[in-house]
């Protein structure tokens, strides 16, 4: 059984200003999604199943799921701000989404088999969709048993300014101990260094593994996910911007002992528009790809 691509396609983009989703940045107008489907499928996998906000569905249909029809098996789940388990109901003033894994939450009744998580908005590279195809396609019928692609921090740095990256931590064998979200992470005289709770910026070396929201997942995972998200709502509903992450259920799951998350090393380079001062740099590194012969100029 192949596995499946879940993208997660819901997010405001409100740093960037508008749906970054359907911003062409390749030769022929192609999207950083784009991409990263034409990679999948390079790297065995079968079916691409999108979560999205049912506002920009008409859109969304046109210009993004008619490019695929022909090429893989597409689906769309929809992420609300209702979608709830039973008994619960959306605070009044809430308006930010419920986060990550509540994302992949949504797909729960449409993926049976192994799965991969990504951004829509994050250009992951051809290298890290095979090493997580490949790693999938051994999990099928496997529980508690999951993957990440750990990025070399060095290749995920953004020249406009400071990122947030989740700093990982695995075990002797490979397995994922702790991810530790940190919100600045940038350059400093030279070194890769992020600001610790103290407001001082800590060197890391330049290989560290970093997640960059590239998982893997058999589907138990939905099962653990929709446990624990009523334990996360009635300890937040009062919180109008608590978000549930898939690192915080990641680490629940491992600190807890119920799961293990292998670290995938890949030599590919992440890039994104995180400002938009960064999309001319993306425009650029695509075009570099396409120029290297790493993809055709007209993707589908």
């Amino acid at each position: 059984m192949k596995p499946t691509l879940f993208v997660l396609a819901a997010g405001m983009g409100s740093r960037y200003g508008g749906l970054k989703q359907l911003d062409g940045l390749g030769p022929n107008g192609e999207t950083i999604m784009d991409y990263s489907i034409f990679d999948a499928l390079r790297g065995g996998f079968g079916k691409v199943v999108f979560v999205i906000r049912k506002d920009f569905e008409d859109d969304f249909r046109a210009k993004i799921l008619s490019k695929y029809e022909n090429h893989i098996s597409v689906e769309l789940v929809f992420q609300s701000l209702d979608a709830l388990p039973a008994g619960f109901t959306c605070p009044e003033g809430r308006v930010k989404p419920w986060g990550t894994n509540h994302a992949v939450l949504m797909g729960k009744d449409v993926i049976r088999e192994p799965f991969a998580v990504i951004n829509a908005d994050d250009f992951y590279g051809r290298d890290s969709f095979e090493v997580m195809g490949r790693y999938l396609s051994g999990m099928d019928g496997r529980e508690n048993d999951y993957c990440m692609v750990g990025y070399r921090v060095c290749n995920t740095l953004s020249e406009s300014g400071a990122v947030a990256r989740g700093i990982c931590e695995a075990n002797a064998e490979g397995f994922l101990t702790t991810v530790v979200e940190r919100t600045e992470v940038m350059r400093v005289d030279g070194r890769v260094c992020y600001k610790d709770e103290q407001g001082r910026w800590a060197a890391v070396a330049e290989n560290t593994p970093v997640s960059m929201n590239m998982w893997g997942f058999t589907p138990d995972y939905f099962k653990h996910s929709e446990a624990y998200f009523k334990e996360f709502l009635r300890a937040n509903m009062g919180n109008l911007k608590a978000e549930f992450f898939i690192p915080l259920m990641v680490n629940k799951l491992i600190t807890g002992g119920t799961a293990r998350v292998k670290v995938l090393d890949t030599t590919a380079k992440w890039f994104g528009v995180t400002y938009a001062a960064d999309r001319q740099g993306v425009v650029d590194k695509i075009q570099a790809l396409v120029d290297a012969g790493e993809y055709p100029a007209k993707l589908f």
